[in-house]
């Protein structure tokens, strides 16, 4: 786009395309962008999608539309329940992407699933993506297909939803795959985010990627993908990047989270994913703010503006190579580095550890404009707000920097709108560039110069275009650019005309000195058609002249030149430019009448010259204390000579700008001023360079603070002005006015009731306001609205005027107010009528934290005139009946009292009264009947339509809506003001013809029931439907005047409620004809008989599981249906209907059961304790006793089948599948049950909160196999859960509970250990150290020494199971999911298992601790083989009490030989007694014991426990048992038994680290009752333990950490399976320069110079495993999860070295590099705080290439070859340290330290080299290196 163009009188508006779509009276919308594009036949055209679904393809020059096509029926924002952002239909609103390669066009399309446009409703709302010709416009092979149905490949447990989700984003084509980002409508429903990805030949999807992936719950919304229509961005190297809004699964909270590890809830995140070859992707990298759950709470998302990346070969740095910028509803701009988002909370002070933040005054929703010339220019237009103009540079540090420079002279609207920023030039022309604004309010289109003059932006042009969509853009092709609208059409701008004279434009000066001139340039222009030249005249400023101008009039012909001459003689410096204009007269059509020229120079100073750029730094709106280190913004010193500058000092006052000066104070960061500190300022700058001074805002205080610079120089001084505003938080108060009109304003709470209108009568309306106000103290920032979505054009009779009042985007000063306008209209209505309530919602948000997103309702009593005789309440005592059809047949009332123009409803009432007559009617506008028998057939009021004669605002009769027949206004006088109903019905009708009732049946699950004849009338009857479906074997009746026929029924069509059949013919009001997509269906007589309900499910229950309440029903002919049913009755339950979800939770809220392969018989089970159950979502299964509030039976929604039977109904979205269980007595069932001769009785008991014991008996009869007792159980009837459990005890921790997170922070704030193979154990080895540990989201582990303020046990019931494994039984408490606690056997295998269960509550606030007990049979003579059993029977009896004492008890093992040897271990107890007895051997103490008889080695060690009050009493019965109780909670013991077979570790609750000395035991064996498991040790060995703090071989033994991933050592690491010992490893870090060395598994050995922070102490139980290389000797611990013995390196100083080979890779020397364009550059990457010379190398080896090379000790850059031009030096100038390892050099700036690949270099002990994923080195001993 040529500026001298644009700004000329020639540019303007070229044509309107007005596009054809009409949908239901509207016109079309264009939300997507239009595409432009050249075919192969050399014309260029326009592709544009619509919301109506409607794709268009335009000539691009003249408009005309060349082929147009419907993709399906466009969804209608009716069914949005109020969300207008896009109305009235969503269909495209995705900018599509065109593929050149196949000339294909993908896009997508929101529809519903019936096409036939009758069906609609959110539920049924679809999505599909097309692949379109765009020759053609045909649809390609293989498309369009649907997103719908489809589960998240990250998170099985979300399923995509078409009629939620909304695509807004432009989609993305990288290489073979498509990707769109999908949100939801406004911030209603499941608003969760997703990415999909497919194939573009294919169209098979290829990823599914939800934004929140686990393990919250599938209600929880977040992460929605929109960037208000901005795009998906990829850097063409196989990397994606993306921004989303706000979530509520918030995993992160207070945890700093470093960016490499993001979490798997992705809200309010800026996110770089990987795209995998197959299409799938990976999360490498992310950002959020510090400030997120802030931001949640405040519907702040940061997604509001794409992600967008910069052009790398000119926003570049040597500390940050790439960067990007996005900015959000907060109006915050990131600048980031793409190379390292930032993470959570990684900067100082737990803030944003990204390059810059700046914070503008509004939100933002455009993307930010880019211009990439003229040193880097970016533009951010903020709502209400001028837009911004930021310049780029580097500071002196070499970090990235955008100082705000400029803005524009106008506002930006105040409503929602501005478009993203687009920017183009002329060729990539330095001084052609320019910056294209569109706006929805003043005008549209803004045309600027794109770099600013003096701190404002020039406006060249700008439109006014009517319906620009919002958050749109211009785009360009051939010198035009097109605007899309939302009022059916698009416009395109140009030059309309052809130029008379071609003049070689722009002519370009050159540098030149100021006051100087330069050479002379003759302008020459040649002729294109015979034209006259009249004038030529300088359009612009005095920097340049023109001279030589011919004598005009000048005419000159076809071919031939005209000429003059121009100089430029720059006044200041910089780049300048003007413009020539040559006015022409010619009478040539479609030539224009003159032609311009431009100008261009640069103005050069020869000596230094000072420029401050901007002049004025505000900082607005700042929280007093809010961000730790205040906020900073920029300014540019800029030396604009060619001479270095000097600056020779600044000067400050805090008064004006003449003084009085102050002195600064000194600080480490630069001079400081009240609250403005000043860091980087330079002492020089060289020519025609710059330095960037940062400002930090820091107050201490709220108010308003100033400070006026000069800086003075040897080129001139300057003076800046810097203003800072701070103040506390904004206080949002909403009121609305009174309804009774006193002028009252009501105060908004959370809890209030609606605003209300009061009454409104019909035919009138009432407007009142609702007012927010900024009641924040005098100095509080300003109250911005976040979020608000009023109801606006919202069906009903209350709405919002308009969508600007109190919009997102407004802001209030303290003490300012706004108001919206909302009203109340009600429709006319008949009399006597009564009255309804109408009701709004308006969703709002604003900038006050305390405020939260809020659902104000609104609400209008509507009332109609009563007339007549009247109740003692003002209400009439006749009732407006409706609107019935008269003479059918005859008179329906058949008395009329009157005829006349006279004639009113309230005259004729009081008439009919008067008689004594039950119903009055008026009709033909002027008769008045009565009668006492009420008009068979009731019609719509729409029939009813002739106004009174005796006033003209009330309805008296009519003849019907399609002039169809006589129809008469009904009023009526039943009981207490009833209106009777017909005589006689409605009911169904038996049969008919020779056809026989069959039922009430549902639509088909895709097209009708019955596919064949159809017939609407509006006189429908039963009989007149079988008439006109003679020849089929069905015909259904629906939506009363429907029929349809058929011979056979549609998939899906099944037999329901007769209940919802209920809708009356309209030919006979006493029949019934189906409802809304039911059927009152008939067949055949003689056809075969099936039952409607007959399924697997069915075919399974025996009679006695039927209700014995059930009538008998004689069996009738059945269609058979083809599809999936609502199975009718599983295990005790009936089903009861489709129910909603709850209003404010869920329907049934006891337990849930979430399964892939979930059928109804599957819950029946799984619920069988409950009263009710339900199925949700295909596969969620829920239980309860009660119903939710809000749960009703819903018309339709339970449309999904079940996940594991596609045969049976599972319920839908928010819908239920809902069950009752039976009339047999709930939860009470007799049945036999049988266990390998084993069973059990059992008697539930439930203590009250007063009880002081729960009493609990369980009778057990051991036998062998021939064993035939089978007794009788009686029980509540519990499904066996198999699912998940508590862990009861883990290393020294005991269970206590469910727990609430803090109020206003963790629960735990000791340590945290990130893991996704998080274990129970693995968090209580973590947290050996700490007093308490707590596990969240799966895979969180916390500890602490204190529970944080708020933190509490939840308030659940209780399941108690006993159960026994080989007569093993263990006692614990779990929570109310019901799931069964599994315990692998402690004794002999051949034993027999079974379990049984219990339930009762607790008083759960009461109990302090839960509780773990656990029953070991004891035998001192033990079984003597396999065949043995034992016989007899025991009892044992559980109480629960409230006692204190201590308490020693006795383990005994056994060997499988049958002898038997015991050992005891003192245990002391607190504040718990357990006691034990029977009539069989016991030993109980109260005292310590010891017995140091040998022991075998299978036997266990004990513990000591601490716990809460609860007592065990156990007694036994049986000539070969005894039982011994034992109690195992957090505190073990000391004491260590030394005998010969055992040696016990043990572990004190106070130690950081667990300390055991060596020992002459022969194993090793966690005292802890939950052991992990570990290698086995040979009993003839002893291994050597070392302690924390020992010293061997000058390394420190620091202790046994956990391994982490990545791993917890980064740097080289070895694998040795025959000679590893610590000894080996240390010396292998030590020739590697590391400080750190650790073994681990037995065979590892690990270096490095730091622990990953997730790296802590555990317990030194964990590593016991031997090294291989030393079979007495610890070398870490293996199994499920691996540790690390650790040793320090300290007696010994390493100093820095160059490395001198990583595997392959020798070192290469030092070579010089260029920063602009490195030497080598195939493929790089840098990380600020881990670089290591192995890392680099690693990556390279990935890469696969021969070259690494390490520069600024932090970058990494890798190639094939390296060019021999390239200089080396000498190896000295590579002297910065490595980021990541302090004792390696990594290059220099601007020097390269170089790796070279050869094969036969080899490590110093002849190992090649390999890395890992984690790109740590991998040293694998005496094998080939992996590929």
């Amino acid at each position: 786009m040529d500026p001298s163009v644009v700004g000329s009188s020639q540019f303007g508006q070229l044509w309107k395309a007005l596009l054809p779509g009409n949908y239901r009276g509207k016109p079309e919308q264009i939300f997507s962008q239009p595409l432009v594009y050249t075919l192969n036949d050399g014309i260029q055209y326009v592709y544009v999608a619509t919301t109506q679904n409607n794709v268009y393809k335009l000539n691009a020059k003249t408009g005309a539309i060349v082929a147009s096509r419907n993709l399906h029926v466009p969804f209608l924002t009716l069914d949005l329940d109020g969300c207008v952002d896009i109305n009235p239909c969503v269909g495209v609103t995705a900018t599509g992407v065109i593929d050149p390669s196949t000339d294909t066009w993908y896009l997508t399309a929101k529809t519903y699933v019936d096409q036939s446009d009758v069906v609609k409703g959110r539920a049924n709302g679809r999505y599909w993506y097309h692949a379109i010709d765009v020759n053609t416009l045909a649809e390609k092979d293989g498309f369009p297909q649907s997103f719908d149905g489809t589960v998240g490949r990250n998170n099985p447990n979300r399923m995509f939803q078409g009629g939620n989700a909304h695509q807004r984003p432009a989609l993305l084509l990288s290489g073979q795959y498509v990707y769109a980002g999908f949100a939801s409508h406004c911030v209603q429903y499941n608003f969760t985010g997703w990415v999909m990805g497919w194939d573009k030949t294919s169209g098979a999807l290829v990823e599914r990627y939800a934004m929140e992936g686990g393990p919250e719950p599938n209600t929880v919304p977040g992460g929605g993908v929109w960037m208000s229509g901005g795009g998906i961005s990829s850097d063409n190297k196989g990397s994606m990047f993306f921004a989303s809004g706000n979530g509520y699964a918030s995993q992160l909270s207070t945890t700093p989270v470093p960016g490499r590890q993001p979490p798997t809830a992705l809200e309010e995140a800026a996110v770089n994913m990987k795209m995998n070859s197959d299409g799938t992707l990976t999360v490498v990298d992310f950002f959020m703010p510090w400030e997120k759950t802030q931001l949640d709470g405040a519907d702040k998302d940061l997604g509001t503006s794409p992600l967008e990346l910069l052009q790398t070969d000119v926003f570049t740095c040597p500390n940050v190579k790439r960067l990007g910028v996005v900015t959000g509803k907060s109006g915050k701009t990131y600048w980031l580095n793409l190379d390292n988002l930032g993470g959570y909370q990684q900067g100082a002070n737990k803030l944003d550890a990204v390059p810059q933040v700046t914070q503008n005054e509004n939100s933002v929703y455009a993307g930010a404009g880019v211009y990439p010339l003229e040193g880097g220019y970016i533009y951010i237009n903020v709502i209400q707000y001028p837009t911004h103009v930021f310049k780029f540079s580097c500071n002196a540090n070499g970090d990235p920097v955008f100082t705000k420079v400029a803005d524009s002279p106008q506002k930006n609207a105040f409503i929602l709108g501005v478009g993203h920023g687009t920017t183009t030039s002329l060729n990539g022309q330095s001084g052609t560039g320019l910056l294209w604004v569109s706006d929805v309010e003043g005008s549209n289109l803004r045309v600027y110069r794109a770099v600013p003059q003096n701190g404002l932006l020039q406006l060249i042009y700008s439109a006014n275009i009517a319906g620009v969509t919002k958050f749109t853009r211009p785009v360009f092709g051939d010198g035009r650019a097109y605007v899309g609208t939302t009022v059916g059409a698009l416009y395109c701008f140009g030059s309309p005309v052809n130029l008379p004279l071609t003049c070689s434009s722009p002519y370009d000066f050159g540098n030149v000195f100021i006051n100087t001139t330069s050479a002379v340039k003759t302008i020459q222009c040649k002729a294109n058609i015979n034209t006259q030249v009249t004038g030529i005249t300088l359009n612009g400023n005095a920097n340049f002249q023109i001279t030589g101008k011919p004598t005009l009039p000048f005419t000159v012909t076809a071919g031939n030149n005209v000429s003059f001459q121009a100089t430029f003689s720059p006044l200041s410096p910089g780049p300048l430019s003007s413009d020539v204009l040559l006015n022409t007269t010619n009478g040539v059509a479609g030539y224009s009448l003159n032609t311009p020229v431009s100008l261009k120079g640069v103005g050069d100073s020869q000596d230094p010259l000072l420029a401050v750029s901007p002049n004025t730094v505000s900082f607005n709106g700042v929280i007093t204390g809010q961000q730790v280190g205040g906020v900073t913004q920029s300014i540019i010193f800029s030396n604009q000579g060619d001479g270095p500058l000097t600056i020779l000092g600044l000067d400050y006052s805090v008064i004006s700008e003449t003084g009085a000066f102050v002195q600064p104070t000194s600080t480490p960061d630069g001079p400081k001023v009240g609250p403005f500190t000043f860091k980087g300022l330079p002492n020089s700058i060289p020519s025609n360079g710059q330095a960037t001074v940062d400002i930090v805002f820091d107050p201490e205080t709220s108010g308003n603070f100033a400070v006026y610079v000069h800086v003075r120089s040897d080129g001139g001084t300057k003076i800046f002005d810097v203003f800072g505003t701070a103040g506390t938080n904004p206080v949002a108060v909403l009121e609305f006015q009174a309804a009774d009109g006193s002028g009252t304003w009501i105060p908004y709470t959370h809890n209030s009731p609606p605003f209300t209108f009061g009454d409104v009568y019909e035919q009138n309306t009432k407007v009142l306001k609702m007012r927010l106000t900024n009641k924040g103290e005098s100095s509080a920032a300003s109250l911005s609205v976040t979020v608000s979505k009023p109801p606006f054009g919202v069906s009903g009779i209350i709405g919002a005027q308009n969508q600007v009042d109190l919009g997102e985007g407004t802001v209030l000063g303290a003490g300012e107010s706004a108001t919206a306008s909302l009203y109340c209209s009600v429709p006319k209505s008949q009399v006597n009528v009564d009255s309804y309530s109408g009701t709004a919602l308006w969703t709002l948000n604003v900038g006050d934290p305390n405020f939260g997103k809020q659902f104000i309702n609104f609400t209008c009593n509507a009332v109609a005139e009563q007339v007549g005789p009247l109740f003692a309440n003002g209400s009439a005592t006749y009732r407006y009946a409706g609107c019935y059809k008269e003479n059918n047949p005859g008179r329906q009332l058949k008395t009329q009292v009157y005829g006349g123009s006279a004639n009113t409803n309230d005259k004729c009432i009081a008439t009919c009264a008067a008689q004594g007559y039950t119903f009055a009617g008026t009709q033909y506008q002027s008769e008045c009947w009565c009668g006492n028998t009420i008009p068979i057939l009731q019609t719509t009021n729409a029939d009813c339509d002739f106004s009174c004669t005796g006033n003209v605002n009330e309805t008296c009769g009519g003849n019907g809506y399609f002039n169809d027949g006589s129809f008469i206004s009904l009023f009526a006088n039943g009981p207490g003001g009833s209106i009777p109903t017909p005589s006689g019905g409605p009911a169904v009708v038996p049969s008919a013809g020779a056809f026989s009732y069959k039922g009430c049946f549902t639509e088909a699950t895709t097209g009708r029931a019955l596919g064949g004849k159809a017939v609407n009338t509006k006189d429908m009857t039963i009989e007149r439907c079988a008439g006109n479906c003679t020849s089929y074997n069905y015909f259904g009746v629906e939506y009363g005047s429907e029929c349809y026929c058929g011979n056979t029924l549609g998939a899906g069509s099944v037999k329901t409620a007769e209940s919802d059949c209920s809708m009356t013919c309209p030919g006979n009001s006493t029949e019934l004809c189906g409802n809304g997509s039911r059927l009152t269906l008939y067949s055949v007589a003689g056809l075969a008989s099936l039952s409607s309900s007959s399924s697997a499910a069915q075919s399974s229950l025996s009679s006695s599981s039927l209700s014995s309440g059930s009538p008998t029903a004689t069996s009738t002919s059945v269609p058979t249906p083809t599809g999936p049913i609502a199975v009718q009755s599983a295990g005790n339950f009936n089903y009861s209907g489709c129910y909603t979800e709850g209003t404010n939770g869920r329907a049934l809220s006891g337990s849930t059961l979430v399964n892939n392969a979930m059928t109804v018989e599957k819950c029946a089970a799984f619920c069988a304790a409950y009263t009710y159950m339900g199925i949700e979502y295909a596969s969620e299964c829920y239980c309860g006793n009660a119903i939710g509030a809000g749960a009703v039976l819903a018309a339709s929604g339970c449309s999904m089948t079940c996940s594991g039977n596609s045969s049976e109904y599972c319920g839908g979205p928010n819908r239920l599948n809902f069950y009752t269980l039976s009339s047999a007595t709930p939860g009470t069932t007799t049945s036999s049950s049988t266990s390998a001769g084993t069973s059990f009785s059992s008697v539930s008991s439930a203590s009250s909160a007063s009880q002081s014991s729960t009493q609990l008996s369980l009778s057990s009869l051991s036998s062998s196999s021939s064993s035939s007792v089978v007794p009788t159980t009686t029980s509540t009837v519990v499904p066996t859960p198999t699912g998940p459990i508590t862990v009861p005890s883990a290393g020294n921790f005991n269970y206590t509970g469910c727990y609430t997170e803090g109020t206003n922070g963790r629960a735990l704030t000791g340590s945290t250990l990130a893991n996704n193979a998080m274990t129970v154990e693995k968090c209580a080895a973590f947290c050996a150290a700490y007093t308490y540990m707590g596990i969240e989201y799966a895979s969180e582990c916390y500890c602490g020494n204190a529970i944080g303020a708020g933190a509490h046990i939840s308030n659940y019931g209780y399941t108690l199971w006993i159960v026994e494994f080989q007569h093993y039984f263990r006692f614990v408490n779990l929570q109310r999911d019901l799931r069964i606690v599994e315990f692998k056997p402690k004794s002999n295998p051949k034993f027999q298992r079974d379990r049984i269960k219990f339930e009762f509550d607790l008083n759960f606030p009461k109990l302090q601790r839960c509780f773990n007990l656990e029953f070991q049979l004891s035998s001192s003579a033990p079984p003597a083989s396999s065949s043995s059993v034992v016989s007899g029977s025991s009892s044992i009896n559980l109480s629960l009490t409230s006692s204190s004492s201590s308490v020693s008890t006795a383990s005994t093992a056994s060997a499988s030989s049958g002898s038997s040897s015991s050992s005891s271990t003192s245990q002391s107890l607190t504040s718990t007694q357990i006691t034990a007895s029977g009539s069989s051997s016991l030993s109980s103490s109260t005292s310590p014991s010891t017995d140091s008889s040998t022991q075998s080695p299978s036997s266990v060690s004990s513990s000591s426990i601490s716990s809460s009050s609860i007592t065990s009493t156990a007694s036994t019965s049986s000539s070969a048992t005894s039982v011994a109780s034992t109690f195992s909670t957090s505190t073990l013991s000391n004491s260590q038994s030394t005998s010969s077979g055992t040696v016990s570790s043990t572990i004190s609750s106070s130690s950081i680290l667990s300390t055991a000395g060596p020992s002459s035991s022969t194993g090793v064996k966690s005292s802890s009752s939950i052991t992990s498991s570990t290698k086995s040790i040979s009993s003839s060995t002893t291994l050597s333990v070392p302690t924390p703090g020992q010293t061997v071989n000058s390394y420190v033994y620091l202790g046994c950490f956990n391994e982490t991933t990545p791993r917890a050592l980064v740097g080289a690491y070895k694998i040795d399976t025959s000679k590893n010992t610590n000894a080996a490893c240390q010396k292998i870090c030590t020739s590697r320069n590391y400080g750190l060395a650790a073994t681990e598994s037995g065979d590892t050995c690990a270096c490095g110079n730091g622990l990953q922070s997730y790296s802590a102490p555990v317990s030194q139980s964990f590593c016991n495993t031997p090294c291989t290389g030393n079979s007495s000797e610890i070398c870490g611990g293996s199994g499920d999860s691996k540790y690390l013995s650790v040793w320090n390196s300290t007696s010994t100083t390493i100093p820095p070295t160059v490395v001198k080979a990583v595997g392959a890779y020798p070192f290469n020397g030092c070579y010089n590099d260029t920063l602009n364009a490195h030497v080598l550059n195939a493929a790089t990457y840098s990380n600020s705080t881990g670089m290591t010379v192995e890392t680099c190398v690693g990556y390279c080896i990935t890469k696969n290439y021969d070259f690494a090379a390490l520069e600024n000790g932090k970058s990494c850059f890798c190639g094939p070859t390296l060019a021999s031009s390239v200089k080396s030096v000498a190896t000295a100038q590579c002297n910065m340290l490595c980021t990541g390892n302090g004792r390696e050099f990594c290059g220099a700036y601007d020097k390269l330290l170089v790796y070279k690949r050869d094969a036969s270099s080899v490590t110093a002990d002849g190992v090649p080299v390999v890395v890992n994923r984690d790109n740590s080195a991998i040293i694998v001993a005496n094998t080939t290196a992996p590929a």
